[in-house]
């Protein structure tokens, strides 16, 4: 007996071993073996043969399992009865599939959701995003078909990819089972073969329902455009009421923001003042706070009440979405609420600098405005833009800008014109005859413009000769100065002419200077080169009327001898 035990024993140790051995002498067979003339097309099994095979398949698994129980009563090794559990749960697992593709494939629909198997608990993680879960789930049950697609395919393939193996491993054991052996040889090979061939059935009924779903869901599936539309069709049927119902509680808290707006600038004295103080600054923005909380809110409460909480998780998926992309911006935020409040690094009332112009900061809003007085340019600005400059109090004195429109100015290259626009970003003038020059603002600027428009002054030299040096610093300027008064009444600007002074200027190579100051009001600044010919042409018919020589530069008077002789 104890002999027998002992064989018994060994064999089923070396059983596994011999199993794996036979397996990959079968692998390699079917490796190297070459079909001659290409398998021929099985048709697909009905429904009814699957089921059949099914109830097969259930009953061989059922005696499985009771004589597989009845070993594990009689055996008394514990390491055997180990094993034996083992394989027992397998067979009760393979049962189970089993019968579950059985009833799914009897009732045409999968009746997994029927059984109420217990869900997986909720980690920590999971806890916290639990709001959002219905509106994955919506997710999840949109893309379930081609999900449940591409699962079956894998499937099939994965079966499909085994199958011939077990066939050929079947095959090859056979084989081994004919050249015969001795009794305990076959006989493990009858076990192997058996244990292969339920496998094999196994592997077989997963494939046929596998494939009979898959066939069922290409024979139900829609295109691509239609199961939208056909989605959205369903999901505005049954939300559609409670999106109008969120939409018009939207536009009520609109309403409702703007009809207390304007209760509170009805109500409270300086709301629509253009400088307001901190408090009333403070009440428009908690108005905006909360106008913006209660439109956002809204719509959730909406969604809670009538409890679709598909459309509330959206809802959170959005407000989530909304604070991620706005984590970084916090303090930018920060710094416009103090801009708002108008106790922040601008203020109203002050002088800045923006795109290389002066401003002054009429008022800060959401939408701020500056304005440039002399300029006569204006302004409006979001408050964001703001947040990286800094303004300061200014004097009455300061300049705003060269110019205004209509003022006649004098660049540093000489060019004169009217200027007749001031935008943001360029200036044009016209020149006496109506031709039209424009420059970018910068360029402007860099030209340091002369403005005639307010007052002007030319500075006119006339050269007399060394004879009248004794007269040259006390009666000629005197006499020139009111002959020049005189022809400036003669001629019809007496009354732009604010002073007029003639002076000694300098002891010049051949010549001794006069300089001739005239200050002019600014209403002729447009006719600045005139009134400089007009002084040039007075001091001529001076010299001539007193007799006064003008000399001829002796340079040049030299220069030109010295080439006649040379000629």
């Amino acid at each position: 007996m104890n002999d027998q035990w002992s064989i018994g024993a060994l064999t089923r140790l070396c059983k596994p071993l011999l199993l794996g051995c036979l397996f990959l002498s079968g692998v390699a067979f079917a490796q190297n073996s070459v079909e001659t003339t290409p398998p021929e097309p099985v048709a697909a099994p009905t429904t009814s043969e699957t089921l059949a095979s099914f109830v097969n398949l259930q009953k061989t698994l059922q005696k499985d399992i009771l004589l597989l129980s009845k070993k594990i009563i009689a055996t008394q090794s514990d390491t055997d009865k180990v094993v034996l559990k083992e394989q027992l749960d397998k067979l009760k697992s393979d049962l189970a599939n089993t019968t579950r593709n059985f009833e799914n494939i009897a009732a045409g629909v999968d009746m997994t959701i029927l059984r109420g198997e217990a869900e997986e608990a909720f980690n920590l993680q999971e806890e916290v995003f639990s709001l959002v879960r219905p509106a994955i789930d919506e997710m999840k049950e949109m893309t379930s078909r081609v999900r449940q697609k591409s699962e079956l395919k894998k499937k099939i393939a994965y079966f499909e990819e085994r199958i011939p193996v077990i066939d050929e491993a079947l095959s090859n054991v056979g084989k081994l089972r004919e050249a015969g052996g001795s009794k305990s040889l076959l006989q493990s090979l009858k076990e192997t073969e058996l244990q292969w061939a339920k496998q094999r059935a196994l592997m077989q009924s997963e494939l046929q329902a596998a494939q009979l779903q898959l066939d069922k869901l290409i024979e139900s599936e829609t295109s691509l455009a239609e199961a939208s539309q056909s989605y959205l069709k369903s999901f505005f049927q049954k939300r559609g009421l409670y999106l109008t119902v969120a939409l018009l509680v939207v536009v009520s808290i609109v309403l409702l923001s703007r009809l207390s707006a304007k209760a509170l600038q009805r109500f409270i004295p300086g709301f629509r003042a253009q400088h307001r103080s901190f408090r009333i600054r403070l009440v428009e923005l908690l108005h905006r706070i909360f106008t913006a909380l209660f439109a956002i809110l809204g719509p959730m409460v909406v969604f809670y009440v009538v409890e679709d909480w598909v459309l509330f998780s959206l809802g959170i998926l959005l407000l989530f979405g909304i604070a991620w992309a706005l984590r970084q911006t916090i303090p930018r935020y920060w710094s416009q609420i103090q801009l708002f409040l108008n106790v922040g690094s601008v203020r109203e009332g002050e002088r800045i600098l923006m795109e290389g112009l002066p401003w002054l900061v009429q008022q800060i809003n959401v939408f701020s405005t500056l304005t440039n007085p002399v300029a006569g340019l204006t302004q409006r600005v979001a408050i964001d833009e703001l947040v990286d400059l800094k303004s300061r109090p200014y004097s009455a004195d300061e300049p705003w800008f060269p110019c205004s429109k209509g003022d006649w100015v004098i660049l540093n290259s000489g060019i004169r014109g009217k200027v007749t626009g001031i935008s943001h970003e360029m200036v044009q003038l016209v020149e006496r005859g109506g031709a039209k020059l424009t420059y970018q603002m910068s360029d402007f600027l860099a030209s340091s413009p002369r403005n005639l428009s307010v007052n002007f002054r030319i500075k006119e030299i006339i050269g007399i000769s060394y004879n009248l040096q004794k007269e040259s610093t006390t009666s000629i300027p005197e006499k020139l100065q009111n002959y020049l008064l005189q022809r400036i009444q003669q001629e019809g600007y007496g009354d732009q002419l604010l002073n007029l002074r003639v002076e000694f200027n300098a002891a010049n190579n051949s010549s001794l200077d006069i300089a001739v100051m005239a200050d002019f009001k600014g209403e002729c600044g447009d006719l600045f080169n005139r009134l400089r010919r007009a002084v040039q042409r007075w001091s001529v018919d001076a010299c001539t009327e007193f007799g006064w020589e003008i000399p001829f530069p002796q340079m040049t008077l030299h220069g030109a001898v010295t080439a006649l002789e040379n000629d």
